[in-house]
C-alpha cells in the first residue's frame, strides 16, 4: 500500500473521530509543553542557585566550631573556645591551596544613629574579609591591617542598614553610629548583594575589624570561625582536607578523638 493511500485512510479516520483526535492532540501538546516548562524551570533554578553560591565565593572554605556532646546529648558549639586567630594565620602560611584567610566573629545588637535605630548584626574580619566573602565597596574604603591591630572603632555598612539609619538619603560616610554602647565611625558602604541561598538578607550587616568586635563588643579571646579562599575552585576539597590535618595538630587532638572544629565548603 502506497504512502498516499495510508495518508488518506489516516485522514479519513481523523475526520470521523474529530473529538477523540482533538483530545489526543491536546494531550500530546500539553505533555510536551509540560516537559519543556519543567526543563526550563530546572535550568533557571540551577542558574539562580549557582549565582547565589558564587556571590558568597565558590572558593570559600569555612572552619567552624564543632558541636559538643555531654552524656549523649548534643549541647552545641557555644562553649567551644579553641579556635584562635593564630589558626587563621597558620592556615595561610602552611596550607598551599589557601590564598587568604580571615578570623570571623559575630554579634547582634541595636544599631543607632541620631533618632533612628535598627536591630542588626556585626561581623568582624581582617582586611581580606571583604574579598573572601565577595563583598564590594560602593563608596568609601575598607579598613586596614593597622585598624585590625589597633581594634579601631571603624565600620562598613550594608545597604539595608544604610536605608534604615539614613532614610533621608544622607551619606553615612564619616558619621558616628553606635552599635550597642560602642561608637563607630563609618568609613565605607557596601554594594548590594541581596538574599543568599537560605533567604537571608546579605545587606543587613555591619563589617568591622575582628579585633574590635572581639575585644570591645564581645570581650572574648577566641574567634567564632575562619573563612578562607582557595587558590582555585578545584583546590577547595584538598585545601579543606589539609586544614583538618593542620588544625588537629595545632589543637593537639589525638587519634580517635573528635575534632573541636568542622570544615565546610560551598561544594
Amino acid at each position: 500500500m502506497s504512502f498516499f493511500n495510508l495518508f488518506k485512510i489516516a485522514w479519513a479516520a481523523l475526520l470521523r473521530n474529530k473529538g477523540r483526535s482533538l483530545l489526543t492532540m491536546l494531550g500530546i501538546i500539553i505533555g510536551i509543553a509540560s516537559v519543556i516548562a519543567m526543563v526550563s524551570l530546572g535550568q533557571s533554578s540551577q542558574e539562580s542557585i549557582s549565582a547565589q553560591i558564587s556571590s558568597s565565593g565558590t572558593n570559600l572554605v569555612m572552619v567552624m566550631r564543632a558541636s559538643q556532646r555531654s552524656g549523649g546529648v548534643n549541647i552545641g558549639s557555644t562553649n567551644v573556645q579553641t579556635l584562635k586567630d593564630t589558626d587563621a594565620e597558620a592556615i595561610v602560611e602552611r596550607v598551599p591551596g589557601i590564598s587568604m584567610a580571615s578570623p570571623q566573629v559575630t554579634s547582634s545588637g541595636q544599631i543607632v544613629y541620631g533618632s533612628n535605630n535598627w536591630p542588626g548584626s556585626i561581623q568582624g574580619g581582617n582586611a581580606d574579609f571583604l574579598e573572601i566573602r565577595k563583598f564590594e565597596i560602593a563608596s568609601g574604603s575598607n579598613f586596614t591591617e593597622q585598624d585590625v591591630l589597633n581594634s579601631a572603632k571603624v565600620c562598613i555598612l550594608g545597604q539595608t542598614v544604610v536605608e534604615n539609619l539614613f532614610p533621608g538619603g544622607e551619606s553615612p560616610l564619616g558619621k558616628i553610629i553606635r552599635f550597642g554602647k560602642i561608637p563607630m565611625r563609618v568609613i565605607g558602604v557596601l554594594k548590594p548583594k541581596g538574599q543568599n541561598q537560605m533567604g537571608q538578607d546579605q545587606d543587613d550587616v555591619i563589617i568591622a575589624p575582628y579585633t574590635t568586635v572581639q575585644k570591645r563588643i564581645l570581650a572574648i579571646n577566641y574567634i567564632h570561625m575562619i573563612v578562607a579562599s582557595a587558590t582555585t575552585e578545584s583546590m577547595v576539597n584538598q585545601a579543606g582536607a589539609d586544614i583538618e590535618v593542620l588544625l588537629r595538630q595545632r589543637h593537639k587532638i589525638k587519634a580517635g578523638e573528635d575534632d573541636d572544629f568542622q570544615v565546610l565548603t560551598q561544594q
